[in-house]
């Protein structure tokens, strides 16, 4: 792969790092209590089976979420909680043409395209694996690509 492809659009910066773990209150002691981010929304989803408190450090374009997650049933699929470090989410410029784009590349997406995402935010997953048809992935890490809103691309740009 060459660096010198034309790419339409661009990674602006980190937007959010997800956490799994089976007792999200034990997360929060941690992030909330003694690191001193602020809890700014929850999120609940059977679909994702995922129990979510948004956290969040800085402000505006430069604020970042830490999302401490925990199952809604621990025995059913996605297993927020089987990897600690759940996923990476990137602020992208313009996300249709990231992924219209990195697709025609041969970058696995997770199923469910383009959707709202736990802060309300457009949100698509690159797939930690790759597979024949689509040769390049997260190589073991989840990763959100999230539609940055118009005050955060204006300060990362």
């Amino acid at each position: 792969m060459t660096t010198s492809l034309h790419r339409p659009f661009k990674v602006l910066g980190i937007q959010q790092v997800a956490i799994g773990g089976t007792d999200k209150q034990r997360m929060k002691t941690l992030w909330v209590d003694m690191l001193g981010l602020t809890q700014t929304g929850t999120f609940q989803s059977e679909r994702e089976n995922v129990d979510e408190d948004i956290l969040a450090m800085g402000q505006g374009a430069y604020k970042v979420e830490v999302d401490i997650m925990q199952p809604l049933d621990i025995d059913k699929k996605p297993a927020v909680h089987t990897t600690p470090l759940n996923h990476i989410g990137l602020w992208i410029d313009d996300l249709p043409k990231a992924v219209e784009w990195l697709t025609a590349q041969g970058v696995r997406f997770a199923p469910g395209g383009i959707r709202k995402g736990a802060a309300g935010y457009d949100i698509t997953f690159l797939h930690p694996k790759s597979n024949d048809e689509f040769p390049i992935a997260g190589e073991g890490v989840l990763i959100e690509l999230v539609q940055a809103p118009a005050d955060v691309i204006a300060a990362l740009t």
